[in-house]
């Protein structure tokens, strides 16, 4: 007998992506503004869309929410996988982060109300003190920071 998928629910797949990005005057990371509910801070990204690959879904949803073409760094290796089954009021969904380099003029588009650019010393403060839409957000965004602070200070060993 076959089996009837619709007796077994399954979590949502979503694709979120840090962005850093040079606007020529900056140097940091992209957050946006939802329009939506769940409102809040947000990194860039958005349900699992079928028919494309995670790494494409993460730079479709960029695109349409920042107006950045970007370059993923790793895209056979994520930042993370978080799957807080508490991390949406909406559904279940279990998040990739990943980490790309953003190129083109910022601008807010499609469900972001706004879309900005943080240095990553601003990105500290605002982990303490803003509300994020989704908390496994906050939590990539600190394990993003601590990732670039060992990198940082690999590059300035290597160099003495």
């Amino acid at each position: 007998m076959p089996i009837n998928i619709r007796d077994y629910p399954c979590p949502k797949l979503a694709t979120d992506i840090i962005i850093e990005y040079d606007n020529g005057k900056k140097e940091g990371i992209v957050l946006i503004t939802r329009k939506n509910f769940p409102y809040g801070l947000a990194l860039p990204g958005g349900l699992h869309e079928l028919g494309l690959s995670a790494e494409e879904n993460a730079q479709k949803e960029a695109r349409e929410e920042t107006n950045l073409e970007v370059i993923i760094e790793t895209p056979e290796e994520p930042l993370c996988y978080q799957s807080n089954p508490n991390r949406d009021p909406r559904y279940h969904i279990v998040t990739a982060t990943y980490i790309a380099s953003g190129q083109g003029t910022l601008k807010a588009k499609s469900d972001a109300k706004t879309a900005a650019l943080y240095s990553r010393e601003e990105l500290t403060d605002i982990l303490q003190k803003e509300t994020f839409a989704f908390p496994d957000h906050k939590r990539a965004l600190e394990k993003y920071l601590q990732r670039y602070a060992l990198n940082t200070s690999e590059k300035q060993r290597k160099k003495t």
